[in-house]
């Protein structure tokens, strides 16, 4: 296990978040070289169980909001197996 911190305080402050798995829409982002050669986001999203580990940090951002948008944001994960971490 590797301790986290933080190396500055948001408006939300230090808070550690416990793992947990659990479902929701995720998001995922890749880049894509249109026809002008400038570089686009493109979005796509599904939902399965998947986890997340224990983790600490701190954002300029309500806590609400973050608990709000949770599944707004992007997610890493292997796809073989969401919900299990590979160590």
């Amino acid at each position: 296990m590797v301790t986290q911190q933080t190396e500055g305080e948001g408006r939300a402050g230090t808070h550690t978040h416990p793992a947990t798995t659990h479902s929701h829409d995720h998001w995922h982002v890749t880049h894509h070289v249109n026809e002008n050669g400038r570089v686009e986001h493109r979005t796509y999203w599904h939902t399965h169980e998947h986890n997340h580990a224990e983790l600490t940090h701190s954002h300029n951002y309500s806590q609400a909001s973050e608990d709000q948008h949770h599944g707004e944001s992007a997610h890493v994960h292997d796809h073989n197996a969401p919900a299990h971490s590979h160590e």
